[in-house]
């Protein structure tokens, strides 16, 4: 583009002429050429569009373990090689997009989640003359769109291998674990982690963030018979060591007995969405009939059934002994070992669910893909 009639006009024009695009095409015209991707991703376009652009819906990929494990072994090399980027979905192109993080300065990094637009990665030691500090882990928040990105206060090691992080409004965080949680705000005047008891029954499986409400399920039953059941809290009430609400209800009824191995996304308008195994029946090794998504408003905390997996297609998960959920919003994503391709649950305008395949996965892996809703923004400031 070097030569183009394009660069003889002023940059002002250039900015006119690209904001009447969608956040879709913006993000496609930024992969052209190395000026166009400058021009678009300069503070005065960003600002001229940051109140035009609705955020573009995404899914992202996690790296898989194995890409993530040759990573920290070959720590040496900079995290700028080829398998440092995002690879992101559009359900409306069918097309896979590759937003590189080459720009971020560390020995390695894996991105865990997103929120507004920002990504969350778990990052170890930025790269400088003092070397990487050993035995810690960073949080990293950034925009990969703009490439901008900013350094939450250091970690142990340990909250990056046993803790999940859930991100709500921009700029607050909180990792939790069976044992204990900590949360960080950045409207907080102290630059550090506030650490308080969780207090949880058991290891929390798929913790959500969804408004002030964190949601969590554990395993109640005994060694040999799993019983799930849902609890609830709030960061507030964490930090004063207020104790877990179970949310139950006697119309539930057998609701967390039918469903073998359960996982919990946030869905749209402040609903849950559960998502596990139908059990064929309530024998202690039942197999299951099928997947299924049920969804949890509430305001009324009443169960509704959002969608089931069709015959034909949970047949190749049925041959596979472990699946993934990945997802959120109107969107649900499915992985299996051997599957090869990834299921997509997909609710539209009219509130009805469909389902399809999504083929072309980059990246090597054992099937188990892992991954995140993200929100593509291009004025979300870290």
């Amino acid at each position: 583009m070097e030569f183009s009639p394009l660069n003889r006009l002023p940059q002002d024009t250039i900015h006119q002429i690209f904001s009447h695009l969608t956040l879709r095409e913006i993000i496609i015209s930024k992969c052209v050429c190395k000026s166009l991707n400058s021009t678009l991703s300069s503070p005065s376009f960003l600002h001229l569009i940051s109140t035009q652009q609705p955020p573009l819906s995404l899914l992202a990929l996690r790296p898989s373990h194995r890409t993530h494990s040759h990573n920290n072994n070959n720590s040496n090399n900079n995290s700028s090689n080829s398998n440092s980027a995002l690879h992101v979905f559009d359900t409306m192109l069918n097309y896979w997009f590759r937003f590189p993080l080459s720009f971020l300065p560390f020995r390695s990094h894996y991105p865990i989640t997103s929120s507004h637009g920002l990504l969350y990665l778990w990052a170890e030691g930025p790269t400088g003359p003092m070397g990487p500090t050993a035995n810690s882990k960073t949080l990293v928040v950034c925009n990969p769109l703009t490439r901008q990105f900013k350094l939450l206060p250091q970690l142990g090691s340990a909250w990056c291998k046993h803790g999940s992080v859930l991100v709500g409004s921009p700029n607050q965080v909180l990792v939790l674990t069976e044992l204990a949680a900590i949360y960080f705000s950045g409207s907080m005047t102290a630059n550090n982690w506030l650490k308080f008891s969780s207090n949880l029954p058991s290891k929390p499986r798929s913790p959500i963030l969804i408004s002030d409400s964190i949601l969590a399920l554990c395993d109640v039953g005994s060694p040999w018979r799993s019983q799930w059941k849902l609890f609830r809290s709030t960061v507030k009430d964490l930090q004063f060591s207020q104790q877990w609400i179970r949310l139950e209800k006697h119309e539930w009824g057998d609701i967390f007995d039918i469903m073998k191995r359960p996982r919990l996304l946030a869905g749209k308008n402040d609903k849950v969405l559960m998502i596990g195994g139908l059990k064929s029946s309530y024998s202690l090794h039942s197999t299951c009939s099928t997947i299924l998504i049920l969804r949890l408003d509430m305001e009324c905390l009443e169960w509704e059934e959002a969608g089931r997996m069709p015959p034909e297609m949970f047949r190749y998960f049925q041959d596979s002994s472990k699946f993934k959920v990945f997802g959120g919003g109107s969107r649900v994503c499915f992985s299996g070992k051997r599957v090869g391709r990834l299921a997509l649950w997909e609710e539209n305008e009219c509130g009805k669910g469909e389902w399809r395949w999504i083929s072309g996965i980059p990246g090597n892996s054992d099937g188990l893909y892992r991954g995140f809703v993200f929100e593509a923004r291009l004025n979300a400031v870290p």
